[in-house]
């Protein structure tokens, strides 16, 4: 498979699932990801009717469906009554993941208030834990994202957005179904950069990659390719030579411009050397 057949399209909530489907296949893009969170596409509005239909529709059409949960919800929750909930959210995911025939969940390792760090993380990882080996009886696989850098002065900041933090959670959690989700433009926001992440993770555990464009060091922004200052073309060179044979994920903008990104992602991969077909 080539790269271009290899970088997906976060739909997000953008569009009814059955409709993304449609439009991935009509415009040749293999992977989407999609949250179950709101209107026609929260959990709840699938009952096993619907959801064979999409398995089948995705099934038909070719293309590789992932479940992306939401950061805003604390992974890292600890207060009694709202972590059981926490839990179930995530428990909730992992039962529809067969299905719709999904290949992957990405989640998250949640936030802390700057005084409970060490807290937040040991129930964060303890939660992971659980929610792997539940993922286990079902055959699900969970991809943790590293997350974005806030402002030093702000007062909620995400887990695992160093190399440090994200390693963590790896340290601790041994499981062929608990994989990375390596977000490229989230590395571009710390000291650590792409390269540093890039040279710290073994890409064997890496089950995507996912991309926007921002300003190095700067805030979290998810910009269309060519409007900040991450380098494509290194990093398609540098991910590429090790190995890694997943898929990637464009997240940023509308759905056009996540196509239109996809070009020049391309343009920048080819100029650095790297071979766009397969």
């Amino acid at each position: 498979m080539g790269l271009r057949e290899r970088i997906g399209v976060d739909l997000g909530g953008r569009v009814k699932l059955e409709d993304g489907i449609e439009w991935a296949a009509q415009h040749g893009v293999r992977y989407i990801d999609i949250q179950l969170d709101t209107a026609a596409n929260a959990v709840t509005a699938f009952d096993d009717r619907r959801a064979e239909g999409v398995r089948k529709l995705a099934a038909e059409r070719g293309i590789t469906l992932g479940l992306h949960t939401l950061s805003a919800v604390n992974v890292a929750e600890y207060s009694p009554y709202v972590a059981d909930a926490v839990d179930a959210y995530l428990k909730s995911y992992i039962d529809i993941y067969p299905k719709l025939g999904a290949q992957w969940i990405v989640v998250h390792a949640g936030y802390h208030f700057t005084s409970d760090i060490d807290m937040r993380m040991e129930a964060g990882c303890a939660r992971l834990q659980r929610m792997v080996d539940y993922a286990e009886k079902k055959g699900a696989v969970l991809y943790l994202e590293n997350l974005n850098n806030e402002p030093a002065d702000a007062e909620v900041h995400y887990l695992a957005h160093t190399v440090d933090e994200w390693m963590y959670y790896f340290d601790r959690i041994n499981s062929p179904n608990f994989r990375m989700s390596f977000t490229a433009n989230h590395a571009h926001l710390v000291p650590d950069g792409v390269d540093g992440f890039i040279d710290a993770i073994d890409f064997t555990r890496v089950g995507e990659v996912r991309l926007a464009d921002c300003r190095r060091l700067g805030k979290e922004e998810h910009l269309i390719p060519g409007a900040g200052d991450l380098d494509f073309g290194n990093m398609f060179k540098r991910i590429e030579s090790k190995g890694f044979k997943g898929h990637y994920m464009n997240a940023f903008g509308t759905l056009d411009e996540m196509l239109a990104g996809r070009e020049y992602q391309l343009g920048k991969a080819r100029a650095a050397g790297v071979a766009v077909q397969a």
